[in-house]
C-alpha cells in the first residue's frame, strides 16, 4: 500500500486523535506563555518561533505521541519547512512515529459580518499545496469561524470552506475543512443545527472521489453530526476543545461516538518548559491517554 493510501485507511479507522500543533503567529505567545516562556524571554518573531518549534518537537519526540494513540497531527507552515534531529517534521511524523502529518493553510480571519469570520484571502495556495505534497504531507486543515445563528453568515462560511476544500482536493490532498462556532455564542445550539444542515447540503453536491474531513466545536446536541460523519465522501468527523479544558473536552467528546478529538489547548493544558524530560513525558502522557480514551469510547 502507498503512503497515501496508508495515511487515508488511519485516516477512516485508526483509534486515536489528530494533535492539533498548528499554532500560528498571533496565537503563539499566549501558548508559549501558557508553557512557561514568557515575552521577556525571546526577542522578536525568529526567537519566539524557535520556542515554539521547540516545544512541538518535545511534544512530536515524547514516548506516547506515537500512533497507538495519536493517529494525526496538524502543523504551522513554518514547521513544514522546519526539522527535528535533522529530519524533515513531516517525514519524521509518518516514518518513526506513525503519525499522518496534515498543514494548517488559513492565513486568519476577516473582521466579524453576519455572525461569522471568514477566511482572509490565502495568497499563493496552489503553491503551498505543492509543497506540501511534495513534502509528504496528508491533507490540510482551514478554520473560520461562526459566532451567532446567521443563516446568511453560515451559507457563506460553508461555501467558503468547501471552494477551498475542493481546492486542496484537487492538488491531491484531502482538506479538514474548521467552521468552528464560538463555544460562548450565545444561539449556539441553533448555530450549530444550521451548520450542520448546510455541510450536509454541501457534501451531497461533491463529486465522486473527492473525500474531506470536518474539524468541528463539540455540539450541545449529541449526535448531531452523525449524519455527516455517515456520509462517504466524509473520511473523519473530529473535535476541536474550542478552550475547554482537557477534562471538561474529553467529557463532551465521550458523548459523540462519531467524533474524535484534534485539541489544542487541552492537548498541552499543564506542560511547562522548566519540567524534566520524565515529568514532561508524564503529563503530556497523561493528557494524551485522556484524549485518546475519549475519542475510542
Amino acid at each position: 500500500m502507498s503512503d497515501q493510501g496508508a495515511m487515508s485507511e488511519q485516516m477512516k479507522s485508526g483509534a486515536g486523535f489528530i494533535a492539533a500543533l498548528d499554532q500560528s503567529g498571533g496565537s503563539t505567545p499566549k501558548a508559549l506563555s501558557l508553557y512557561g516562556v514568557e515575552p521577556s524571554d525571546y526577542s522578536g518573531d525568529e526567537e519566539m518561533f524557535r520556542a515554539m518549534h521547540d516545544m512541538r518537537a518535545r511534544i512530536i519526540l515524547a514516548d506516547d505521541f506515537t500512533r497507538d494513540k495519536v493517529i494525526g497531527a496538524i502543523l504551522f507552515e513554518r514547521t513544514m519547512h522546519d526539522t527535528i534531529n535533522g529530519t524533515p517534521v513531516a517525514e519524521l511524523l509518518w516514518r518513526t512515529r506513525g503519525v499522518v502529518p496534515f498543514l494548517k493553510i488559513d492565513k486568519g480571519l476577516e473582521e466579524q459580518a453576519d455572525g461569522v469570520q471568514l477566511m482572509k484571502p490565502m495568497p499563493g495556495l496552489k503553491d503551498v499545496l505543492a509543497t506540501a505534497k511534495s513534502k509528504g504531507i496528508f491533507g490540510t486543515k482551514e478554520r473560520s469561524v461562526i459566532h451567532e445563528a446567521n443563516a446568511k453568515g453560515i451559507a457563506e462560511i460553508v461555501a467558503q470552506q468547501f471552494e477551498v476544500g475542493r481546492r486542496v482536493a484537487d492538488a491531491g490532498l484531502v482538506p479538514i475543512l474548521e467552521p468552528e462556532v464560538n463555544i460562548h455564542s450565545d444561539t449556539k445550539a441553533e448555530a450549530e443545527a444550521m451548520l450542520e444542515a448546510e455541510i450536509a447540503g454541501h457534501l451531497d453536491r461533491l463529486e465522486e472521489g473527492v473525500d474531506i474531513m470536518l474539524k468541528l466545536t463539540l455540539p450541545d446536541q449529541p449526535g448531531l453530526y452523525d449524519r455527516l460523519a455517515a456520509h462517504p465522501r466524509v473520511l473523519r468527523v473530529v473535535a476541536l476543545s474550542g478552550g475547554y479544558s482537557t477534562d471538561e473536552a474529553s467529557a463532551k467528546l465521550a458523548e459523540h461516538k462519531h467524533m474524535i478529538a484534534s485539541f489544542s489547548r487541552a492537548l498541552t493544558e499543564g506542560l511547562n518548559v522548566k519540567m524534566t524530560d520524565a515529568e514532561f513525558g508524564a503529563a503530556l502522557g497523561s493528557n494524551i491517554d485522556k484524549i485518546y480514551r475519549a475519542s475510542v469510547s
